[in-house]
């Protein structure tokens, strides 16, 4: 098991990761219902977009001996309704100033863009993804 999730009261849920320990809250967006106090349950999938992006970008980078402390991915999700669903997802990954060659960028470019999360969202889900290299 990785994870429960309980459901506390006033749409809003606590979740566990067993492993860690670790625990975040839920809370249904004010577009639905909620108070929109905490992340909803799709802002957890369009920000686990780019928490995978970048993470999957950051273990390639350590074997090739970079570092991309500082990287950040802004994440935008936009939702669509008939029926209500993420639509579409825009990550902006910007990387801090670093001298890497078109090979190399196009490379951690590419590990970001497979993967793991990206792999698994439904090809209804339209991504606009851009990298920003400073």
């Amino acid at each position: 098991m990785t994870a429960t999730v309980t459901y506390e009261s006033n749409l809003r849920t606590t979740c566990l990761h067993l492993q860690s320990g670790s625990a975040i809250e839920t809370d249904a967006p004010t577009d639905n219902k909620g108070k929109g106090e905490r992340f909803s349950p799709t802002d957890l999938i369009a920000t686990g977009l780019g928490a995978c992006m970048i993470t999957t970008m950051g273990i390639k980078a350590e074997t090739m001996d970079i570092a991309l402390d500082g990287a950040k991915v802004e994440v935008t999700k936009v939702m669509v309704s008939d029926p209500r669903r993420i639509g579409k997802i825009i990550a902006h990954v910007t990387i801090p100033a670093l001298s890497l060659d078109d090979k190399t960028k196009e490379i951690l470019e590419r590990v970001a863009r497979t993967c793991p999360v990206e792999r698994s969202l439904h090809p209804d889900v339209a991504l606009d993804i851009a990298f920003h290299w400073l």
